[in-house]
């Protein structure tokens, strides 16, 4: 199993002296990223989808390594709710293209009250070219359906399975790979992880998806830094587990990231 970890996102103020150098320009955070993690998830094309030069210097500004996952746009699933996706998909594809071999999968996050429509999924899946890797990720229970999971399956994209104080359902294995979220934990500081939920989820991703399966992990509880820092501890617990993990470490001149303590 190869793992990738990372946040979702790189620029928080919290994470200024924990994770950045007090003295670090913000124009320079995106490069000490990647000096401790080999891929992030972008959030910034879900509010406002950025211009192609922009994910072009992105990929300019990162290692050969490097690899970002991006957010689809809230005009796609919010405002539009999958409806008649051909121009939103095209656009985020024109543009997300720029990053070139460091595009990593698309998040197709749904809105927390839109109820299940298997057709407007199976339409808006269809549209991304052959080989990208999409991942939905569903907030509402109505989506828990075998329709669903069939069209999934159809589309080779993947179940994006998250965890909000505790595993969200479903936890579907929908195709040969899987990415995982982690939006928020119990342990203190909130809304850290603690090292037993953390490699539970180890435990979970090792036999489900086996030793070969390509697995991408983003922390979303950024703050007080405890994304980066439970991002570290989660790679470690992958790593006892036989897995291989790809760049998940302290960043280079950063201060402590040992932040949670408890399940």
């Amino acid at each position: 199993m190869v793992v990738r970890i990372g946040t979702s996102g790189w620029q928080y103020r919290d994470w200024r002296g924990p994770f950045y150098p007090p003295g670090l320009a913000q124009g320079r955070w995106l490069e000490h990223y990647a000096t401790a993690f080999d891929t992030v998830e972008s959030n910034n094309a879900f509010y406002r989808l950025p211009e192609r030069r922009t994910f072009e210097a992105w990929a300019a500004r990162t290692p050969d390594d490097f690899t970002m996952a991006l957010k689809a746009s809230r005009y796609l699933t919010h405002i539009r709710r999958l409806r008649d996706p051909e121009e939103a998909v095209d656009r985020l594809v024109e543009r997300a293209s720029g990053l070139g071999s460091k595009l990593g999968p698309v998040l197709v996050q749904l809105p927390p009250r839109f109820r299940a429509d298997a057709g407007r999924l199976d339409r808006t899946l269809a549209r991304f070219p052959s080989g990208w890797r999409v991942a939905v990720e569903v907030r509402d229970p109505s989506w828990d359906h075998e329709e669903v999971r069939a069209v999934l399956e159809r589309h080779d994209a993947a179940l994006c399975l998250a965890d909000r104080r505790g595993p969200l359902r479903p936890l579907w294995r929908t195709t040969s790979w899987t990415y995982l979220r982690f939006h928020e934990g119990t342990a203190t500081p909130r809304p850290c992880y603690g090292d037993r939920a953390l490699a539970t989820w180890a435990r979970r991703l090792c036999e489900t998806w086996g030793p070969d399966a390509p697995v991408w992990v983003y922390f979303n509880n950024d703050p007080r830094a405890c994304a980066p820092a439970n991002a570290i501890t989660f790679a470690r617990a992958c790593e006892r587990l036989g897995m291989d993990v790809g760049r998940a470490a302290e960043p280079q001149t950063s201060g402590s990231l040992a932040l949670a303590d408890g399940s």
